[in-house]
C-alpha cells in the first residue's frame, strides 16, 4: 500500500512543485503523460526527518507510486537505481559500483594513485587532488604499520583480483544487504571503519565493502578507513577469511552460492542465512526452513522441484557454459535449440548431479556443490567441443545424431572424453 501525504496540497502548491520538477516522475525521471493523473509524495519520510514542506514533495506517476509500497520516495528511487546496477552481472564488487557511479557522474574519480611518505611517527598521503597526514600505529603481533583516516572516494578502490595480481576481496555485493545498510545509515552512525591496504600506488579496501557501498548510495564522499601499509598479503588474506568465517556472527559462505541461492529464493534464503539459531547452515536446513515459513503456499514436492530448478539453472545459465545457446527456453526443442532441460535431467544430470539437498555445512570444506557445478559445466563443454560445436539447425532431420545420442543417454564415447581431457591438460592424445 502506497504512503499518502499527511495533508492534502492545493492546486497552487501542486503548480509550484511541478515548476520545480517538471512533469516528470521523481522515481525514474520519465515524463508523465498529460492523460495520466500525477501523484505527489514526500521525498524523505517524516519518520526519517523529512519536513512537511513543498521542498520535500515531488511528483510521481501512478505506476511507480503504487510500486513503491511503504518505501519513502527517495528510498524507492535509490532501490530502482540499485536494481539497475545489479543488472550488470552477478559477481559485482565495490569497484564495479565505483565504475557505475562514475558513469552516472555521481562521482568524478576513484582509485587515484597516491604517494606515501613516513616521518616521525606520521604518514603523509598525497594525490593530485588530496593531501593529509595521520599518526602511524604498529600492530604488536605482526609489526605491521597502519593508520586511521577519513579518506575521499577519489583515493579508494576495491581489493579485487586484477591483472594477475592477488586481491583480498573475498566476496561479492548482495543487493538486499546494500539496500538495508543504505537505509540504516540514514539514521545510525558507522561504528567501525572499512579495512584496506596500501599496495604501492593505491589504497585498496578488502573489508567493509557493503558498508562503503551503502554510504556511496547515501551520497557520502568520504569513508572512514583503517589502512595497513606493508602487510604480508597471504597472512592478511587468511585473517580476513577467518574474520568472515568462524569468528563472524553470521558465518561466511561461498559468495557464488549465496548469489545463486539468493537469486533463486530471494529473501527467504537471506533470512535463513541470517538466522542465528546456533545450527550450521545447509541446503537441507534451508528446505526445512522453507517448510516452516511457506507450508501453506508450497507443497514439499513444489519446494523440491524449485530446488532442482535452482541446481539446473546454476549450471545452464553460467556464462562459462558453452552449450547455453543450444538449450531451449521452453519445454520443447527446436532446430536452433535442440537441447531441453528435461533431456539433460534424464541424461547428464541424472548421472553427474546430485539433485537432493545436502546436509553439509555451507561454510565448511565438505560443501562441494560449487565444484559439482563446475564439473558439470566442464562436461557440457566437452560435449560442445566434440559433438555440438558445428550444430547446423538447417541440416536434414537424419543429420541430428548428436541430439539423438544425448536424448538416448548414449552421449560421446568415453574414449573421446578421455582424449579431450588429456588435451585440456596438454598431454599427448
Amino acid at each position: 500500500m502506497a504512503i499518502t501525504l499527511k495533508r492534502q496540497i492545493d492546486d497552487d502548491e501542486k503548480k509550484i512543485i511541478l515548476s520545480r520538477h517538471g512533469r516528470k516522475c521523481f522515481a525514474t525521471g520519465h515524463t508523465i503523460p498529460e492523460s495520466e493523473t500525477i501523484h505527489f509524495d514526500h521525498i524523505v519520510a517524516f519518520s526519517r526527518g523529512g519536513p512537511s514542506e513543498l521542498d520535500n514533495i515531488a511528483p510521481m506517476c501512478e505506476q511507480h507510486n503504487k510500486a513503491k509500497g511503504t518505501l519513502p520516495l527517495k528510498d524507492f528511487r535509490t532501490k530502482l537505481h540499485l536494481e539497475d546496477f545489479f543488472l550488470r552481472g552477478d559477481r559485482l564488487t565495490l569497484q564495479d559500483l565505483l565504475k557505475h557511479l562514475k558513469e552516472r557522474r555521481d562521482i568524478e574519480v576513484f582509485g587515484q594513485a597516491v604517494n606515501v611518505e613516513r616521518s616521525d611517527g606520521q604518514i603523509t598521503i598525497e594525490s593530485s587532488s588530496h593531501k593529509s597526514s595521520h599518526p602511524l600505529h604498529t600492530c604488536e603481533q605482526t609489526g605491521w604499520q597502519y593508520f586511521y583516516a577519513t579518506l575521499p572516494i577519489s583515493l579508494i578502490n576495491s581489493d579485487d583480483d586484477e591483472g594477475h595480481q592477488f586481491g583480498l576481496q573475498p566476496r561479492f555485493l548482495i543487493f538486499d544487504k546494500v539496500f538495508e545498510l543504505y537505509r540504516h545509515f540514514q539514521i545510525y552512525p558507522v561504528l567501525q571503519p572499512s579495512l584496506g591496504r596500501f599496495n604501492g600506488t593505491q589504497i585498496l579496501l578488502f573489508d567493509g565493502q557493503h558498508k562503503a557501498a551503502a554510504l556511496l548510495w547515501n551520497g557520502r564522499k568520504e569513508i572512514d578507513c583503517k589502512i595497513y601499509l606493508t602487510p604480508e598479503v597471504r597472512l592478511l588474506n587468511q585473517t580476513n577469511i577467518a574474520a568472515h568465517d568462524k569468528f563472524a556472527q553470521t558465518r561466511f559462505f561461498s559468495s557464488v552460492m549465496i548469489l545463486k541461492l539468493g537469486s533463486q529464493f530471494g529473501k527467504d534464503f537471506e533470512e535463513y542465512r541470517r538466522n542465528e539459531d546456533g545450527q550450521s547452515k545447509s541446503e537441507s536446513g534451508f528446505l526445512q526452513y522453507l517448510e516452516t515459513v511457506h507450508a501453506a503456499e508450497l507443497t514439499r514436492a513444489e519446494r523440491n522441484k524449485r530446488f532442482r530448478s535452482y541446481l539446473y539453472n546454476s549450471i545452464l545459465e553460467d556464462e562459462k557454459n558453452e552449450t547455453q545457446p543450444l538449450v531451449s527456453t521452453s519445454n520443447r526443442s527446436s532446430g536452433s535449440q535442440p537441447l531441453t532441460v528435461d533431456m539433460l535431467s534424464k541424461s547428464l544430470f541424472k548421472c553427474f548431479l546430485y539433485t537432493k539437498p545436502v546436509d553439509d555445512d555451507m561454510a565448511s570444506d565438505a560443501y562441494k556443490r560449487e565444484d559439482e557445478f563446475d564439473n558439470n559445466i566442464r562436461l557440457l563443454n566437452m560435449l560442445w567441443d566434440l559433438a555440438l560445436t558445428n550444430w547446423n539447425p538447417r541440416a536434414p532431420r537424419d543429420d541430428t545424431r548428436a541430439n539423438r545420442q544425448l536424448a538416448q543417454g548414449e552421449g560421446v564415447s568415453y574414449k573421446a572424453l578421455q582424449a579431450h581431457r588429456r588435451r585440456e591438460h596438454g598431454e599427448a592424445v
